[in-house]
């Protein structure tokens, strides 16, 4: 992998795990054009470990809260929203895998987030805060985030659009979407680590070390900007823009897979 398509890489990875137009699609998608074919399973887990401390820098207090004081009602709603999302991967991680892998119909998956961010734009804030969410609330942004596990469904779209249909208000919306971020980013590495251990590095050294600093570098910078451009986009209701390109992208990428076949 070239120091260029690594820096493209984590830019990709940065912007999208957090603006809602889905991380893994885009991945996906660009690795294709790319013709990038070798194993990225440990530059996978670096660019998530960037997001990461994007998530950390941004929501430092937040954090620094929830580790001083564990045993609050924001930690239990975290744990009921993430444990959705667990099973969903566990039971039903395999048959993704084969039905999406190597991008087939990612291009339904990017429409099926249009719709939802269509959906989720048209929604008044509610007056819910974080502190007044129920258990059930958590469960339903939780169900909509195991939902995302399928390559170009919006992690962040998801749980936004699920948070908003429960009544919260649309900064409390993208706190808590950005605050499950962390063990949903956690639990993504976790399924992935064992491998990056049990290869040696061989996926680093196949990569290359320039090319994988690189792109974390990149992929924490753009992560910590597309944080913040994210939180004005929803507070001012904008989610339509990006409703408009994916459910734009989606099509073309059906048009391609089934007509044109120039990237499949």
């Amino acid at each position: 992998m070239s120091i260029f398509h690594a820096a493209i890489l984590g830019i990709i990875q940065g912007l999208t795990e957090f603006l809602p137009v889905s991380s893994s699609g885009h991945l996906t998608l660009f690795q294709k054009i790319f013709g990038i074919e070798e194993t990225a399973m440990s530059f996978d887990i670096i660019l998530h470990a960037a997001t990461l401390i994007a998530v950390f820098i941004c929501y430092r207090q937040d954090i620094s809260n929830l580790m001083r004081r564990p045993f609050q009602k924001t930690t239990y709603l975290l744990i009921v929203a993430t444990l959705p999302t667990v099973v969903i991967a566990l039971v039903f991680g395999n048959i993704i895998d084969s039905l999406f892998g190597e991008g087939n119909y990612i291009g339904f998956n990017f429409i099926i987030t249009a719709l939802a961010l269509l959906y989720a734009d048209s929604k008044n804030s509610g007056r819910k805060k974080i502190k007044n969410m129920s258990y059930l609330d958590a469960a339903v942004i939780g169900i909509l985030q195991g939902v995302a596990i399928c390559p170009a469904i919006s992690r962040s779209g998801m749980t936004i659009t699920g948070a908003l249909s429960r009544g919260l208000n649309r900064q409390s919306a993208a706190r808590f979407s950005f605050l499950l971020s962390i063990p949903a980013i956690l639990g993504a590495m976790a399924l992935t680590v064992k491998d990056m251990i049990s290869d040696g590095g061989a996926g680093i050294s196949a990569i290359g070390i320039a090319p994988t600093a690189v792109g974390f570098v990149f992929a924490a910078v753009s992560g910590f900007l597309a944080i913040k451009f994210m939180i004005n986009i929803i507070k001012n209701s904008k989610l339509k823009y990006f409703s408009l390109y994916v459910g734009l992208l989606g099509l073309l990428l059906i048009i391609d897979q089934f007509a044109v076949n120039i990237i499949y």
